[in-house]
């Protein structure tokens, strides 16, 4: 997920960052140019909060120097009439539940589209697919069945997803809420809500 969070996410807001600056690349940002930029990471993940790698990008971390949780901010939402608000998260990210694709499908059709076409470009993988430039290993998938995205069991659980999630749960791993909500921790473009999970190389089918 590295990759992805540093092509998808990180790139393009380094890009539009220098353009708003008026100093695209490859030109240099003078000294002492900067933005700053708010990234909504709460107390519950404060491990995440993470500096900027270039000078020209300062990060703050609003929630947490309110001491804000992530009960905090459903609170204050729900107070706005807000309760529905979704978790953040990319719309093609591996580590959505069944209820986030199923929302997808249901209230995004436009968007349903891109991902389910997101989803087949990315089956075979492609040469800087990791750190030393090795292809993926085996197939890439979105969903956690393995199968295309538009044919993934989303609107229930398969005896054999079922099996997957109780010996991952017995192992201390993901369990069936997880499947149907997704991976808990938050998202933003420096911490991806799946970096530290185990079952990544499983949910791309990398392992047998």
């Amino acid at each position: 997920m590295q990759r992805s969070t540093g092509e998808y996410k990180i790139k393009p807001i380094k890009r539009q960052i220098r353009e708003l600056l008026g100093h695209p690349y490859p030109q240099r940002v003078p000294k002492g140019v900067f933005v700053e930029q708010w990234v909504g990471i709460s107390t519950d993940e404060f491990h995440r909060a993470k500096y900027s790698d270039v000078k020209y990008m300062r990060n703050r971390h609003p929630l947490i120097d309110m001491g804000w949780s992530r009960s905090d901010c459903i609170r204050y939402l729900t107070g706005l009439g807000l309760a529905e608000t979704p978790k953040s998260s990319c719309l093609g990210c591996p580590f959505h539940g069944n209820a986030q694709w199923r929302s997808i499908r249901d209230h995004s059709p436009a968007e349903w589209t891109d991902v389910v076409e997101f989803d087949a470009a990315i089956r075979a993988g492609n040469a800087r697919a990791n750190a030393t430039g090795n292809r993926l290993l085996g197939q890439a998938f979105l969903h956690r069945s393995r199968v295309p995205l538009d044919q993934a069991p989303i609107d229930h659980v398969t005896a054999a997803e079922w099996a997957a999630q109780q010996a991952a749960a017995d192992a201390g791993g993901a369990d069936l809420e997880e499947l149907e909500e997704g991976v808990e921790n938050g998202c933003s473009p420096w911490a991806c809500r799946g970096s530290e999970a185990e079952p990544v190389q499983d949910n791309f089918g990398l392992t047998a």
